[in-house]
């Protein structure tokens, strides 16, 4: 019997694991679990493990576990999620002969070329340099970004080189009055300001509270569902909020696709955009995106999308398993 490999997708908020079978990419046995639940990832994949029946005999020897956070050596760390646990540790607790660990955002861009299109929404056509870079972006519980660069192999087949990024962490950019009363609120709190203090699920609440204190505005939302809810409802403040954050998202793609030459395309992804699909055509993200004084019509150019499959991230890892130009 040829055992199955564990595949994970670890997040600030939601850790996602399946099995996979070595040399495929197609997850089965999905299943969400809270990170808020477990003291650490051993305590989580081995409940995940027991409810799906993969224990004893069937247990994995293999597993690429795709994390939110830079990878430091043998230390597995989370930007925004308190668990501490070394690779050695890891691999011991659940007997594994091969463990890969990567970032997740390069586990959502490994995962991009085999989504199919009924989990893509096209929101600028563009021309697509047909070997240029990719830009992968999201907010979630951070703002995530990678790069894919597309490489032929001697084989034959289409071969995906993706680019680690830690890119949600540079400098907040105002672009306007009211960006620059943002900022100066933030400075006020936290000093250095980030595009993912905004631009994150998080970030959402704080742009929302943020805008309150500015118009003297008594918040009553205390969640991303909550801000969502009430724009949806007709709430002036958070409707300015969601579309302050689109808006200020398109800036710091189109910055970043700049950055990249991510002529190839831009692909938008994580756990938030889905949910905004209705917002985005009434927010300025496009126009956003494609102000970049003189290089805008270049950014005017690049296709722009959004990927709605949940389980991207679980087919990156799938790919990562085995991938040769991955430590």
């Amino acid at each position: 019997m040829t055992r199955p490999a564990l595949i994970g997708d670890i997040g600030g908020t939601h850790a996602r694991f399946a099995l996979v079978t070595p040399d495929a990419v197609a997850p089965h046995e999905i299943q969400r679990l809270h990170c808020a639940d477990y003291p650490g990832p051993v305590e989580a994949i081995r409940d995940y493990l027991v409810r799906v029946g993969a224990v004893g005999d069937a247990a994995p020897h293999e597993a690429c576990l795709a994390v939110a956070g830079p990878l430091d050596g043998e230390r597995l760390t989370l930007t925004n999620l308190d668990w501490d646990v070394t690779r050695g540790e890891l691999r011991q607790a659940l007997r594994l002969t091969h463990l890969r660990l990567i970032n997740d955002f390069i586990a959502q861009a490994l995962g991009l070329p085999h989504v199919g299109e009924a989990h893509r929404v096209v929101l600028q056509a563009g021309e697509a340099a047909p070997r240029a870079l990719r830009l992968v972006i999201g907010p979630g519980t951070g703002l995530g970004m990678a790069g894919l660069l597309p490489a032929g192999r001697g084989d034959g087949r289409r071969r995906w080189l993706p680019l680690p990024s830690e890119g949600g962490h540079a400098a907040f950019a105002a672009t306007d009055a009211r960006e620059r009363a943002l900022l100066e609120h933030f400075r006020q709190r936290y000093g250095r300001v980030s595009v993912e203090r905004l631009l994150s699920g998080p970030g959402l609440v704080e742009l929302y509270l943020a805008h309150c204190a500015l118009e003297g505005i008594a918040p009553h939302c205390q969640s991303p569902a909550e801000v969502t809810a009430a724009a949806g409802s007709g709430d002036g403040g958070a409707r300015d909020t969601l579309l302050r954050f689109l808006k200020i998202l398109g800036d710091v793609s189109g910055d970043a696709a700049l950055t990249l030459g991510a002529r190839g395309g831009v692909t938008l992804c994580g756990g938030i955009l889905p949910r905004l699909l209705e917002w985005l055509p009434q927010s300025r993200f496009l126009e956003a995106f494609a102000a970049k004084g003189r290089m805008a019509v270049y950014a005017g150019r690049i296709p722009v999308q959004v990927v709605t499959d949940p389980w991207t991230g679980l087919l990156g890892a799938a790919e990562a398993l085995h991938h040769p130009e991955i430590e």
